[in-house]
């Protein structure tokens, strides 16, 4: 059984509905053929997920909010042979390589914050192995209810929101809102919650709820979160987890209660996880599982007790004359003074330290740059207080919260940033 905005679908009403897709949908496995899938309504866009799943098909699921002719542009540059667009007649897409016969996949597309967005096709048979080792080492969501506030066409709703509340024999109740004051109604009416959202919307619950009143429990992924916004969220969140993933190889950790931001949790066990041995010596954090060794690109060590924390994007890291800066922790400096909203650091080019920190911030009101440098270097090192900061109106996030370092230096180079004066 699954809620979907209000409405309850039972197990019957399901397998209809999953059996009219393969049917009219001609999903079938084996074959090799790449399908896109673009439903506007989170009930349609489940079905035909779950129907390709079972066909064994490989789908590409699109975000709702993509147009039609952007859609069929991902769909293409991922390889796939059809897309459906709200409805199960299909329509097939040019030159694209023809299909080779293989076992199916799920098909995401990598977030893009450090490069060109990539496809990455994962089977589903390696999907079923991260739900299983998910429900057997993070067993502290028993007897909760999961509540997908994200979209279940990306991993983190979908695998482990949805499929894996389901294998745990609860009935999913998935949201498709960004209205913050509704979803905190909906989370007074169900019993002992977890919620499944962003971080960026963790942020905005926090601030809205009344005093006194706590959210039940919730997950955080994706980025993380800024000193200021953990230390709100952390005290209106009874039970608060994290996990730590990427596009290659889903859920690679979980944190069953988070206590600070960096912690980004114990591996699951069908994993096996390299990183550094101490925070002095923090090195790539690499994962061998069975889809082969994955570099991850972020820098990490372990904790005495098994415990694994995250540092920095590696490709983040500011080399100032051979001292490396995390950008994390001048952010945190800087978000730490009272008005300051938000905070990006980045590498700008040096011609005597190499690379020197570049600071892009918002405030409620206009900040002097000296009175801001000032504030660093109460907190941080020499070499870690920006030699330049920008004020400007909004610090480029995505919908999940996380930050384009990328997005936020190419605005600078520009002049893009809409600075304030």
């Amino acid at each position: 059984m699954i809620e979907i905005d209000g409405r309850t679908i039972g197990a019957d009403e399901m397998e209809v509905a999953l059996a009219c897709v393969a049917v009219q949908a001609s999903l079938r496995g084996g074959t090799g053929e790449r399908v896109a899938a673009r439903f506007r309504d989170a009930e349609g866009s489940l079905a035909f997920i779950l129907a390709a799943r079972r066909a064994g098909a490989t789908l590409l699921p699109i975000h709702p909010a993509l147009p039609d002719d952007g859609a069929r542009r991902l769909a293409a540059r991922a390889g796939c042979h059809r897309i459906f667009l709200d409805g199960l007649e299909g329509e097939s897409l040019d030159g694209v390589p023809p299909p080779v016969p293989g076992e199916g996949h799920l098909l995401q597309m990598s977030s893009g914050t450090t490069g060109e967005p990539k496809c990455i096709a994962r089977p589903w048979r390696a999907v079923e192995r991260e739900i299983e080792s998910y429900v057997a080492a993070f067993t502290e969501p028993d007897g909760m209810t999961p509540v997908v506030a994200c979209p279940i066409t990306h991993s983190y709703g979908l695998i482990c929101g949805l499929l894996v509340g389901l294998r745990r024999g609860r009935a999913p109740v998935v949201l498709d809102t960004a209205n913050p004051k509704y979803l905190l109604r909906r989370l007074r009416e169900i019993e002992r919650p977890l919620l499944y959202t962003s971080p960026a919307m963790l942020h905005t619950l926090a601030r809205l709820l009344p005093a006194g009143e706590r959210i039940h429990a919730a997950m955080t992924s994706g980025t993380i979160l800024p000193a200021p916004w953990f230390s709100l969220i952390r005290a209106r969140v009874e039970h608060f987890f994290q996990q730590y993933g990427c596009s290659e190889t889903g859920c690679i950790a979980v944190n069953p209660d988070l206590q600070q931001a960096d912690a980004i949790g114990r591996p699951l066990p069908h994993h096996r996880v390299r990183a550094g041995a101490s925070a002095e010596a923090p090195e790539e954090i690499v994962v061998e599982g069975e889809g082969g060794t994955v570099p991850t690109g972020d820098l990490g060590y372990w904790q005495p007790d098994g415990m694994l924390v995250f540092v920095a994007r590696a490709s983040d890291t500011i080399n100032v004359s051979g001292l490396n800066v995390y950008p994390g922790e001048v952010e945190d400096a800087v978000m730490a003074m009272p008005g300051i909203t938000d905070a990006v650091a980045f590498a700008k080019a040096d011609p005597f330290a190499g690379e020197r920190v570049m600071l892009l911030f918002s405030a409620e009101a206009p900040v002097p740059p000296r009175a801001l440098q000032d504030w660093c270097r109460r907190w941080l090192a020499g070499h870690q207080v920006p030699v330049e900061a920008v004020q400007v109106g909004a610090i480029p996030r995505q919908a999940n919260g996380k930050i384009s370092r990328r997005e936020a230096a190419e605005r600078y180079r520009t002049g893009a940033l809409g600075a304030e004066a």
